[in-house]
């Protein structure tokens, strides 16, 4: 056992409710997956493949929605052969499939009680077709990713559901989810041009083969009859004909779409439609190709504050026939809770309970068609009876880029900012409803009523321009009397939409496990019944998601509803909506910040000591704990800000012995010593093979803790100058700060990152003072990042104490050299920070030395040389500071062309934490490496030495910072050369 091994048990809950929860994984689960299905799903497709342990199992069972199903085991295929060979061994044996991505589907039906298959890991791409107008897409995709990819051909996917930065499209094609602008006319459904897709029986379609027909009849005589013969009973019935048309006039994701038997003269067309919205339980989507939509760049939004609901609502047809995209709604709750989002103004929490407001767009493909759209919103304008409750409130058209990504910000947040608002303990539930655009106002009202009635809060959004409402409902899941008025409002909630409204009671959610004992109240027996035979031609042994679309059981709405168990007060808010999970670092390797919360609720639902916790437990420490980069990236693409990287940050010191804390602040104490030492150690390190220093170093990481002993790597920089340059105080514009990284390791070239931020700012005119005494400071990351609070508090107060001396008590702003040590610094050592500390810290101006650069010396410089391409990887750090247009700036000074690579993202190493787990690092960094090596660049640069490590080892290339490049782009010339003026 290692020397310092920390303890688990100081991971278990501290305190917990009274009971166990009744939604408990039982003990008799503890195991993981059983027995023969274990071996048996291993030896046919690898243990690499088979995740069985507890942990996984409980991290599987939770998603975006309000249920929870254990499953028996989790598959990770990486091609078609695989799904198929899964498919082929549930026939065999019985058993159901279910397929899962990115898990943010709001009605359960990415979750399974059998075999859940991972499709997101292994099933992402993008391929640009023709000059964009069609794109081939990998199911794992997110919309993000791939409309980052076809932005720089002007194109855009159809569908833009709001859970765009997480869901995938593989998930948006088998929910026929929209969005903001899709409606009717842009969604899956109507700009698919192709897909793949593979059957339950594992026969593979591709609906773009001129001979797939033929094929599939080869294949699967039965199937292509069965369809055939629906299709011609649909046909030979006007009424129904008539009712299935007029039933997708509105949005409707409920059921299957019948309209693909019209659509479709074949059976090949026919499955084509019947994918879309199948919700899994038809086959598996293997890969998609989609007609793109131009995208719109001239772009005019205003937020439009109206007294009430019905009020705002009536104002909806107004900018629909104006030319809007899109006119979304959210009522006050709603915007009362956006102000938990970053950048939402203050003042609306503010706002009276009965304010609503639209947000309304028009893009346009140029300037003229944007002042014509822009002169018809002034029209619709007159006479509306607008409001301005709070000051920030204007009512107005803007073309700012920044203020309408605040509003669609805000907009985008109404799942996770109202229902992180909720109390806490309550399980959230997402409803997605449609009527016609005319009856909104009515529908509002009738809603309010409803909710009002059933003593939930009210709380609305939608797209109101499509007659697309959601709300929210939050209850005790633990408590039976609260699922009983779940279900009372459910039953009014249906028939009120339905019987009313004729209404659709899923508008782009699809069905679900809460919306499947509804789908006959809606549809009726005969168009339900038609649905329940394309289910048993197309999978006739039910292998494909049961329950998930069809559900005799009138109650199945209520069955596996989740507890949600109070955990530590940063995650509690958490809804477990997955949109934190893409920008992840450990996604690929370990756990999700979403998953991390999901297993420490899991603890808190066990009996102390269960055999289940236990397990738990002993897995959560390395899947959770240590695989966490700490890079709190989390934080930004959480609604609501939860930083569940400060919670590991927070469970690493837990298990610190004493003993570790009094050496980590010793050394803190001593950190000029150890900054000496480390530099020698890494100088000395120069002059012994790298086999060696990895040898030794991993006997010391055995034999201490692998956490706690960095693994010595190939491509390690040599060491740092023993000396700084000279510099001058007198004169000095900034005060310059080398970080400690910057003093320890060199640079590659013939000339020091110190030296370059020297010479470029005096070449500049803005000359800058390295102080004498900065050995032995930090900005405290080391200890803040490994949970060491004694040594981060120590070093915190000291590098503010001396900042603010160093720079006059905030005279001159002090430059960082590291991204990571400038948020540090800036923003990181503030909680530790003593009263008088926090005081002078608020008179220091930190700025990052690749602001310092854009911002206050390439105005004054002169470009001699550029390099012909650069590849930029932008720092987490940089993500948390904004300043990542700022590296770009300073790169585009020094090359002809400079490329973000789209998978770009945290690289992991952290630090030092690439040395102690370098498995997450190879991870994180997978897709960006796979980018940057697929053609050579001039340049690589970044703005971190430790990033740059990383980024080595992740590409084997050499990276750099941009400002060395600077220095030499910016290098007095030879006589004779042309120089170029910024």
């Amino acid at each position: 056992m290692p020397l310092l091994e920390p303890e688990p048990d100081a991971l278990r809950p501290s305190s917990r409710a009274e009971g166990p929860a009744p939604d408990r994984v039982p003990d008799g689960r503890a195991a993981g997956t059983p027995e023969p299905l274990k071996s048996d799903l291993i030896l046919l497709l690898g243990a690499d493949k088979v995740l069985t342990k507890v942990s996984d199992l409980v991290r599987y069972a939770s998603d975006a929605s309000p249920y929870r199903f254990l499953p028996q085991v989790v598959v990770v295929p990486e091609d078609i052969d695989d799904v198929s060979a899964v498919l082929s061994y549930a026939h065999g044996k019985g058993r159901e499939v279910v397929f899962r991505a990115a898990g943010t589907s709001l009605n359960g039906q990415a979750q399974g009680e059998d075999i859940l298959v991972d499709v997101r890991k292994h099933w992402a791409g993008v391929e640009v077709l023709g000059r964009g107008e069609r794109a081939r897409i990998g199911p794992g995709t997110t919309v993000v990713r791939a409309n980052t990819t076809l932005a720089r051909f002007g194109r855009v996917l159809g569908p833009d559901p709001a859970s765009a930065i997480a869901c995938t499209v593989g998930g948006v094609v088998a929910n026929n989810a929209s969005g903001m602008t899709a409606g009717t006319t842009r969604n899956s459904y109507r700009t698919l041009a192709s897909l793949t897709f593979v059957l339950p029986s594992g026969t593979v379609v591709d609906t773009a083969e001129p001979d797939a027909d033929d094929r599939l009849a080869r294949a699967e005589p039965a199937l292509c009859e069965g369809l055939l013969a629906i299709k011609r009973e649909i046909e030979a019935d006007p009424e129904l004909v008539a009712r299935v048309r007029a039933k997708y006039l509105i949005k409707n994701t409920n059921g299957y779409r019948l309209d693909a038997f019209l659509d479709g003269s074949t059976p090949v067309q026919i499955l084509r439609g019947l994918m879309v919205g199948s919700e899994g339980t038809f086959g598996f989507i293997a890969e998609v190709v989609f007609d793109t939509l131009p995208l719109d760049r001239h772009t005019s939004t205003a937020l439009l504050f109206f007294p009430s609901l019905p009020a705002a609502a009536a104002a909806v047809p107004l900018f629909n026939a104006a030319g809007a995209l899109a006119v979304e709604l959210m009522d006050g709750n709603t915007l009362r809770a956006s102000v938990s989002v970053q950048g939402v103004p203050a003042d609306w929490a503010g706002l009276p309970k009965s304010t609503t407001a639209l947000l309304v767009e028009f893009r346009a493909p140029d300037r003229a068609t944007q002042e014509a759209y822009e002169t018809a919103a002034a029209k619709a304008l007159d006479g509306l009876e607008l409001v301005a409750p709070v000051p920030s409130v204007t009512n107005t058209f803007t073309r700012d880029a920044k203020t309408i990504g605040g509003y669609w910000k805000a907009r985008k947040a109404f799942v996770t900012a109202v229902g992180g608002s909720r109390p806490s303990g309550t399980t959230l539930i997402t409803e997605d409803f449609a009527v016609p655009p005319g009856r909104l106002a009515e529908a509002c009202e009738a809603l309010l009523d409803l909710q009002t009635r059933h003593g939930f809060d009210t709380a609305v959004a939608g797209h109101a321009a499509h007659g697309n409402l959601h709300f929210l409902l939050a209850f005790d899941a633990a408590l039976p009397s609260d699922v009983e008025r779940y279900a009372a409002f459910m039953d009014e909630f249906c028939r009120l939409t339905v019987e009313r409204f004729d209404g659709s009671l899923k508008a782009e959610h699809a069905t679900g496990r809460n919306i499947a004992p509804f789908l006959e109240l809606e549809w009726g027996p005969k168009a339900t019944e038609l649905m329940w035979r394309t289910k048993q031609v197309i999978d006739p042994d039910g292998v494909l998601a049961p329950r998930v679309v069809l559900d005799r059981d009138p109650k199945a709405h209520l069955r596996g509803l989740k507890t949600i168990p109070k955990v530590e007060l940063i995650a509690d808010p958490c809804i477990e909506c997955g949109f934190c999970e893409p920008t992840c670092p450990s996604e690929d390797l370990t756990t999700t910040p979403r998953q991390r919360i999901v297993l420490r609720r899991e603890m808190m639902r066990q009996t102390p000591g269960s055999p289940v916790e236990d397990g738990l437990v002993e897995a959560y420490g390395y899947d959770a704990v240590d695989t966490c980069a700490g890079d709190s990236t989390c934080k930004l693409a959480c609604p609501v800000g939860i930083d569940t990287g400060a919670l590991m940050k927070d469970f690493r010191h837990a298990r610190h012995s004493p003993r570790e804390e009094r050496t980590a602040a010793l050394a803190a104490s001593n950190f000029k010593a150890v900054e000496a030492s480390a530099r020698l150690a890494v100088a000395a390190a120069d002059r012994i093979s790298d086999r060696l220093l990895t040898a030794v170093t991993r006997t010391a990481r055995k034999a201490v803790r692998p956490d706690l002993v960095p693994e010595w790597l190939p491509r390690i920089p040599g060491a740092a100058a023993r000396r700084l340059p000279r510099t001058a105080r007198v004169g000095a514009s900034a005060v310059y700060y080398p970080a400690c990284v910057n003093r320890i390791f060199g640079s590659p070239g013939d000339r020091s990152l110190p030296e370059a931020v020297v010479a470029v700012s005096t070449r500049a005119g803005k000359p800058v003072w390295i102080p004498d005494d900065v050995a032995g400071t930090c900005c405290a990351t080391i200890w803040h990042s490994k949970g060491y609070d004694a040594g981060n508090t120590l070093m915190a107060n000291r590098i503010v104490e001396a900042a603010w001396g160093w720079t006059a008590g905030g005279r001159l702003p002090l430059v960082v050299d590291a991204s990571s040590c400038t948020l540090g610094i800036a923003h990181e050592v503030v909680p530790y920070l003593t009263a008088d500390n926090r005081a002078l810290h608020r008179e220091l101006t930190v700025v990052d030395s690749i602001v310092w650069a854009a911002d206050e010396l390439l105005p004054h410089l002169t470009v001699r040389r550029t390099v012909g391409s650069a590849v930029l990887h932008p720092t987490c750090s940089m993500r948390h500071l904004g300043d990542e247009a700022q590296l770009r700036a300073v790169a585009e000074a020094c090359a002809d062309e400079v490329v973000v690579p789209d998978d770009a993202g945290c690289c992991a190493f952290a630090g030092d934490r690439g040395m102690l787990h370098k498995e997450l690092t190879e991870s994180a960094t997978r897709k960006e490496a796979a980018e940057v090596t697929a053609r050579s660049y001039d340049a690589h640069l970044s703005a971190n030495r430790m990033c740059e490590v990383g980024m080595d080892h992740a590409t084997g290339r050499g990276y750099y910072s941009v400002l060395l490049e600077l220095e030499r782009a910016t290098r007095p010339a030879p006589a004779g050369s042309r120089p170029r003026r910024l």
